[in-house]
């Protein structure tokens, strides 16, 4: 009997050290997990810094182009915002789009590759309307790596969150005033576009695109990107006839055209009952495109220049002709290029 309280008493120091062993064995757990944490994260950083960010903006260029999405974006532009709600799936390559606003008329845009049915619900009128190829959300963006780069820094600057995803914010920054900046948050897993920016040199946001929600590589049923409306009584009509559009050369040139920009393409435009067609020269520096319209000057006041959003334009009379330069760059890009053209 007197040996019971002695058997207890190891009884209890036994438990009492197989419980420390256990505490210290999960201590050791817990700080290799953690470890093994960090250490995970640290490759998923290398990885993220082994990645070029001209290869972010090929692999943003294949999302853009391949991936279906449909969310919630904002897009801010002329000191105002609107909110859109975005069904996107890609056919064959053939882009099949419905965008919705979420104030207002409740405009609704349905997208079938290049025909666009703009629905007014208001009105109980469609409009049809021809597009080019371009995104309808991302046009603005480089649909991939920089071509003539050495106008602009390319560069990941830090992750973020948008839209409740890791994101990657990649910054393209011009060397000089005559062209505007960008800021883009990539997805970190698909490198899909969350949120855009296009600033000013002073870093003035001049326009914003932002998801608040959205699924992405998600299966969208063909009938969700049909109109909300029955369209039996609307009015429907056809956008204008648009010109004729023909390769050509031209003898007008600018011979003071902003470093870095380069001519992509010359066209004449023949309107129906135009007197003469009209000249279109369009310059590039890989991200940003003004466009020279050159045309007869007819009896009337000009304006000079204008700005809608982050698209400036300048007209400038020569001899008979009116030209007018646009783009969305800054006022003093347009006006140096229409202000130089020449006529050899």
């Amino acid at each position: 009997m007197l040996l019971q309280p002695v058997n207890r008493r190891v009884t209890l120091r036994q438990q009492q050290g197989t419980s420390q062993a256990v505490k210290v064995t999960l201590r050791m757990i817990a700080q290799r997990s953690a470890m093994a944490l960090v250490l995970v994260f640290t490759m998923l950083a290398v990885n993220a810094e082994t990645v070029t960010p001209n290869e972010w903006l090929e692999r943003m260029s294949v999302a853009i182009k391949t991936m279906n999405f449909e969310g919630t974006v904002i897009r801010r532009r002329n000191g105002q915002s609107e909110a859109l709600k975005v069904l996107h799936k890609v056919i064959d390559g053939v882009v099949h789009e419905k965008i919705i606003t979420q104030e207002g008329n409740g405009l609704e845009i349905i997208r079938n590759g290049n025909e666009v049915h703009c629905i007014l619900p208001d009105k109980k009128s469609v409009l049809i309307e021809r597009w080019s190829d371009d995104s309808t959300l991302f046009s603005t963006l480089p649909a991939s790596e920089l071509r003539f780069g050495s106008e602009y820094d390319l560069s990941i600057v830090r992750e973020e969150r948008v839209a409740g995803r890791r994101a990657l914010l990649l910054a393209i920054r011009p060397h000089d005033g005559y062209r505007f900046g960008h800021r883009i948050w990539l997805d970190r897993e698909t490198a899909f576009p969350l949120r855009t920016e296009l600033v000013a040199g002073d870093g003035a946001l001049l326009e914003q695109l932002k998801f608040a929600d959205i699924k992405l590589d998600v299966e969208i049923p063909q009938q969700a990107l049909m109109s909300s409306f029955n369209l039996d009584d609307y009015t429907w009509y056809a956008e204008p006839a648009r010109p004729e559009i023909i390769d050509a050369e031209s003898d007008w040139s600018s011979d003071e055209i902003p470093a870095g920009f380069r001519l992509l393409s010359t066209t004449h435009e023949i309107m129906e009952d135009a007197d003469s067609p009209v000249t279109h020269i369009m310059y590039s520096d890989g991200l940003a495109t003004v466009s020279v319209f050159i045309a007869e000057k007819k009896d009337g006041p000009v304006q000079q220049r204008s700005t809608v959003g982050a698209s400036n334009s300048y007209s400038v009379e020569r001899e008979n002709h009116l030209i007018t330069a646009i783009g969305e760059v800054p006022p003093a890009t347009v006006r140096r290029i229409a202000v130089s053209m020449r006529q050899k």
